[in-house]
């Protein structure tokens, strides 16, 4: 966010049904071949009793719903109930003549009152459409360029180093492209409504060409070049995107080998075991927080330094995020990345950095509010689809000669991929 990304390129939820018929079958024939090896090595008096197989049966209309369910929570967390308070946190950092830092929710209460009594309560979803704009770009980009290049979109975990770093360069690329992209789309977020003129659907690709077009020409305001936000922005969005992708790996890897390592034990006794939808898909929501609330803190700074950068020059008018009444301009005469950080820490403080870090943790806060409410909703599911199955005439008929082979199902394993 901000991912994604979490945060915004390192996790897609428009394909996570797609990735989880495609591992489910995969970790299928891996817990077969693991349940049959283990099974040849054990004295016959170790045999669980029954038949010596676990059967997990998930239904076609239960995958499709949980999946369908898990896209929807992860977009409704990230993107509308985050975005109001992705403008307060990006407001409050180029705010740099605040007086308060706003590094609690607390303080943010107010400030939020004001503003939506002033202007609306649409007036903090602003600039959502642009945010969509650069993810559709990016993901244009990648597709093109990964064909042109033959630089891989994915790095599986056992890729080789060639295949990890050309997977890194892609994304450098891909991130310096959307740099002018992403510099306007800040301006949309943050510029006051009641001071400017809403922009329309497309001005963010005006915006982003006026940079672009001034290359090379001579600066006549205090806005930085697009060249000069460049390598800022690639190291800021690569870190954002590793450290997102290695929390939602480690979070993956760590349930699936958990829940693996009860599936396959010899020693249950259990013919019938059906992992809920909770169990199945509940950790893709898991992860993707975990990555994403890693990652904006750890980068949090550093973001701080950049949307300064990004804003400067452009004659942008913001809310006041002191008291939620009134705009206040931007006016900042930094020389660079390096100047900027020590502008801010000797003006401001070490705290300078962290403006707007309360917005962040109101925004995870609601994230993990839906997390909680998807829990609840994937464990009635489930307990309702286990009821049905209990009654007489509803339980799935296998053979045995087939009945390893066609009912054998695992959940969704996303520990194969680190990128």
């Amino acid at each position: 966010m901000g991912t994604r990304v979490m945060n915004e390129f390192s996790y897609d939820s428009s394909t996570i049904g797609d990735e989880i018929g495609e591992n489910t079958l995969r970790s299928r024939r891996d817990l077969e071949k693991d349940l049959d090896l283990r099974l040849s090595n054990l004295p016959s008096s170790q045999h669980p009793p029954g038949p010596a197989i676990i059967i997990l049966f998930i239904s076609d209309q239960l995958q499709k719903l949980a999946g369908l369910s898990v896209g929807f929570c992860a977009i409704f967390a990230e993107q509308l109930l985050s975005h109001p308070c992705i403008v307060l946190r990006r407001q409050c950092q180029v705010h740099h003549a605040g007086y308060w830092y706003h590094l609690t929710p607390i303080s943010l209460l107010q400030t939020l009152i004001n503003i939506q009594r002033t202007q609306g309560g649409l007036v903090l979803w602003k600039g959502l459409g642009s945010v969509y704009i650069v993810r559709g770009i990016g993901m244009v980009s990648e597709t093109v360029i990964s064909e042109l290049t033959s630089l891989p979109r994915e790095a599986p975990r056992h890729s080789s180093l060639k295949r990890l770093g050309g997977h890194v360069v892609l994304k450098g690329i891909i991130f310096a492209v959307l740099t002018p992209f992403l510099a306007a789309s800040l301006v949309e977020t943050v510029q006051s409504d009641i001071a400017s003129e809403r922009p329309g659907v497309f001005d963010i690709l005006v915006e982003a060409a006026a940079r672009v077009s001034a290359w090379g020409v001579p600066q006549t305001s205090r806005q930085i070049p697009v060249w000069h936000l460049a390598l800022p922005t690639i190291i800021f969005r690569l870190s954002h995107y590793i450290i997102n992708s290695i929390a939602q790996f480690t979070v993956t890897s760590a349930m699936h080998l958990e829940q693996q390592e009860i599936m396959v034990s010899p020693f249950i006794n259990v013919n019938i075991i059906e992992p809920s939808a909770y169990e199945t898909y509940f950790p893709e929501l898991l992860a993707t927080f975990t990555g994403g609330i890693l990652a904006d803190m750890i980068t949090f700074p550093v973001e701080t330094v950049l949307h300064r950068l990004y804003v400067q020059g452009t004659r942008t008018i913001i809310d006041n995020t002191d008291t939620g009444l009134g705009v206040i301009p931007i006016n900042t005469r930094y020389d660079g990345f390096v100047d900027c950080f020590r502008s801010i820490v000797a003006e401001e403080g070490l705290h300078g950095l962290y403006r707007g870090f309360g917005a962040l943790v109101l925004q995870y806060s609601i994230h993990a509010l839906i997390l909680r409410l998807a829990k609840f909703m994937f464990e009635k599911l489930s307990q309702e689809l286990r009821n049905r199955r209990s009654q007489p005439g509803r339980q799935p008929k296998l053979g045995p000669a087939n009945s390893r082979s066609k009912s054998l199902e695992f959940r969704k394993s996303d520990g194969d991929k680190i990128f």
